[in-house]
């Protein structure tokens, strides 16, 4: 992954109708996110955004690529593709598909928030070994 200061600049420029959009460096490229909601990624000065079933056909129909982080493993990927040039050259365009995906990132992330908010079941006590218990009347 690389990203240059240049391109990753104009990306928040165009993205700052969003609100509350960060980067941070990863592995030479940057990811992106919208509050703490991981919703795309830049490598090789290509913006890739995170998609799912909802927003996925906005990328295919225009073939679009999809992220694929090995060039040595093709057919390992990711829920991220790049995103058109005259989207991203479009402000208000970019940041109606960055809604799309960061919506994506939200479902997402939504099933891990359920699993770690989730409380645990209720622990059932059991006798102990070698421990009498109370004889029951009949």
């Amino acid at each position: 992954m690389a990203v240059s200061s240049d391109y990753l600049d104009y990306v928040h420029d165009q993205l700052r109708g969003l609100g509350g959009v960060s980067s941070r460096r990863m592995f030479g490229g940057a990811g992106l996110y919208c509050d703490e909601f991981f919703f795309a990624l830049i490598d090789d000065d290509t913006l890739y955004l995170r998609v799912n079933d909802a927003n996925r056909a906005d990328f295919t129909t225009r073939g679009m690529g999809q992220f694929r982080p090995y060039a040595d493993r093709p057919e390992l990927s990711m829920s991220y593709y790049e995103t058109p040039a005259d989207v991203l050259e479009d402000a208000a365009a970019l940041v109606a598909w960055a809604r799309r995906s960061v919506a994506a990132a939200m479902a997402a992330a939504k099933p891990a928030r359920a699993a770690k908010t989730a409380k645990p079941a209720p622990r059932v006590k059991r006798a102990v070994r070698g421990v009498a218990r109370p004889k029951r009347r009949r």
